[in-house]
């Protein structure tokens, strides 16, 4: 199922889309409330699929499925190919790092370059939403906590990223977490760790890889995090991105205002926004 929050005019509700439109669930709150009940709603949720007047995509503005997610952790090193061009040696222990809640965007809203930057950059990654509450979670376990995936847009200022050893400070900039279009369910996409994913700048291909690549794949990121926190529900998980990213070209290739970067993964479809000036 592929679930997703959007404004018709009347204000923001959830829905299930089905093809190019989407049915409202009828459920009031966020869909990020229906989550932790989804055992109690998801049967009235298939059912509004099947019998809601449906409306185009085309009518609506999608906005990111998860507004303000309790949690935003980002996995750093995670692709081969992003370690080699970065020039440093694959991880022994993962390296995460947070992006604010407030960095959070919807799927096809301008990404905004932050004042006086020149080097904002783009990571297409794939996105675990959390679906129940858990800690110390084993590997074993760590599917049934996934609630589903998104696309997202790890959006970086590098000179901010670089400054210190922590990076959260260059991740977290207002706008610079992209996600959507919606949450295709777990049940939905299969196995994760096949999809492939890809990024384009102006229609160029900048990255293009396959989930199957990661380091340390989603199960085991699951198990690491759930071991310091207690994953709650709707608390998003970006678990890497593939090589190509613009800090690593030569030269260098930063985004600029009126750039338009797309992100798309296979079964969760693409987000797409174009950068503007502060």
């Amino acid at each position: 199922m592929k679930l997703a929050m959007f404004d018709d005019g009347a204000g923001p509700q959830s829905g299930v889309v089905i093809g190019e439109q989407i049915a409202p669930t009828g459920i009031a709150g966020a869909l990020a409330d229906l989550i932790p009940q989804w055992s109690s709603v998801e049967a009235r949720v298939k059912q509004a699929a099947e019998t809601a007047p449906r409306v185009p995509l085309s009518r609506v503005k999608l906005l990111a499925p998860v507004a303000r997610p309790g949690k935003v952790f980002a996995i750093g090193l995670n692709y081969a190919d992003h370690i080699a061009e970065s020039k440093m040696e694959t991880p022994q222990t993962q390296v995460w790092f947070t992006k604010a809640v407030t960095s959070i965007n919807g799927p096809f809203d301008p990404i905004q370059i932050a004042k006086d930057s020149a080097h904002t950059d783009y990571e297409v990654e794939l996105v675990a939403v959390i679906g129940k509450r858990g800690r110390y979670i084993s590997r074993a376990e760590a599917p049934s906590y996934v609630f589903g995936y998104c696309v997202g847009n790890d959006v970086t200022e590098r000179m901010w990223q670089h400054r210190t050893p922590q990076w959260s400070l260059g991740k977290s900039f207002d706008t610079h977490a992209p996600i959507g279009p919606w949450i295709t369910t777990g049940d939905e996409v299969g196995d994760p760790h096949d999809l492939g994913l890809r990024c384009f700048v102006n229609g160029e291909k900048r990255q293009d890889s396959n989930t199957k690549h990661l380091v340390f794949d989603i199960w085991d990121q699951i198990e690491h995090l759930s071991y310091a926190m207690t994953l709650e529900p709707g608390d998003l998980i970006f678990t890497g991105t593939p090589g190509g990213v613009g800090a690593a070209m030569d030269p260098r290739k930063f985004l600029n205002a009126g750039d338009v970067v797309r992100c798309e993964i296979d079964k969760l479809g693409a987000i797409e926004a174009t950068l503007t000036s502060a």
